[in-house]
């Protein structure tokens, strides 16, 4: 019998393109087997997977977690701006309540 193969694709979203990429993988393969067999870090050199956090549909996961069928692999961009202080910010700018 041969292997399984499972479907599943792999994101990631920049402010003037996207990259998207549906994939036949073998069961068991990991998060970071998929990324290498997309051309992700080909097309976009600027990811590091030491650096940059992926997930599998919004949620975090670490490189070596095993696929299942259908999974989206996201690689996220560091955030621009610390969402507290730009919470901060904000709120400093409003008008005291009387």
């Amino acid at each position: 019998m041969a292997d399984a193969s499972i479907q599943v694709q792999v994101c990631h979203a920049l402010p003037d393109s996207s990259f998207l990429r549906a994939l036949t993988v073998p069961a068991g393969t990991t998060i970071q087997q998929a990324l290498e067999q997309s051309g992700l870090l080909q097309e976009v050199p600027g990811i590091d997977l030491a650096v940059n956090l992926v997930g599998i549909y919004g949620k975090r996961k670490p490189l070596d977690t095993v696929l299942r069928a259908q999974d989206r692999i996201e690689v996220y961009r560091p955030l621009q701006a610390d969402p507290k202080e730009a919470r901060r910010r904000r709120a400093g700018n409003r008008p005291a309540k009387a």
